[in-house]
């Protein structure tokens, strides 16, 4: 059976069955579900950052200020 550009095939599986090739068919994945996870995990960093980085810069402080010479 011939197919030409208006036509489609009737039979759609794929005929490449080597394991690269159904592994690469199966791992499309969801791209907007991983810039999602992407996106929420860069804003959890910048919270936690905000949070974090006062709390961690006295601490810095308070420690330089314990070893410092009198």
């Amino acid at each position: 059976m011939s197919t030409d550009a208006r036509t489609t095939p009737t039979d759609t599986t794929p005929t490449d069955t080597t394991p690269a090739a159904v592994a690469d068919r199966a791992d499309r994945g969801d791209v907007p579900g991983w810039v999602l996870v992407t996106v929420m995990t860069a804003g959890i960093v910048v919270a936690l950052g905000g949070v974090a980085v006062p709390a961690l810069t006295g601490m810095f402080e308070q420690a330089i200020a314990a070893v410092a010479l009198p």
